[in-house]
């Protein structure tokens, strides 16, 4: 169900969904994007590297986390714009095979001049199965406000 700014309160948790990255994800992600450092598609170099195997791009993981929100359902038609994103980290590498899903609390939220919208800051985090934070950061997004404001 989509939630409008008035729904949001500050300290409020939700998670997402999960889901696995696969190789396609990485190959797709890398046709897009023009990215193919071999890190991410290079099998035999990745073995070469600290990490010991390809990893996934880090803009890859934002994107899904991203999807993931949408997927949960609370932003579903309600949310404007990106506005910022802020003070994002890529702290751990995912690979091919983790299950990766997203966290979300509301830090902030502020009522604009128009009263159609308000404008969340959410501080997010992306974590992997084993339950390690692998990105985190802020979200600013402008949300719906009601019909008539209120």
């Amino acid at each position: 169900m989509p939630l409008y700014f008035e729904d949001f309160q500050v300290g409020q948790r939700f998670t997402t969904p999960a889901r696995t990255v696969t190789e396609a994800d990485i190959v797709n992600f890398a046709g897009v994007s023009g990215d193919f450092n071999p890190i991410h598609t290079d099998a035999e170099f990745a073995r070469s590297t600290p990490f010991g195997a390809r990893i996934a791009h880090g803009l890859l993981v934002l994107s899904m986390l991203t999807g993931l929100r949408q997927r949960s359902g609370h932003f579903e038609g309600t949310l404007i714009a990106w506005l910022e994103i802020r003070n994002y980290r890529f702290l751990k590498p995912v690979f091919i095979g983790d299950t990766i899903h997203g966290e979300t609390e509301i830090l902030e939220k502020r009522e604009t001049s128009r009263p159609d919208r308000g404008i969340l800051v959410q501080k997010v985090r992306v974590l992997n199965q084993k339950g390690e934070v692998v990105q985190e950061g802020e979200f600013v997004t402008m949300v719906k406000r009601r019909e008539g404001g209120a």
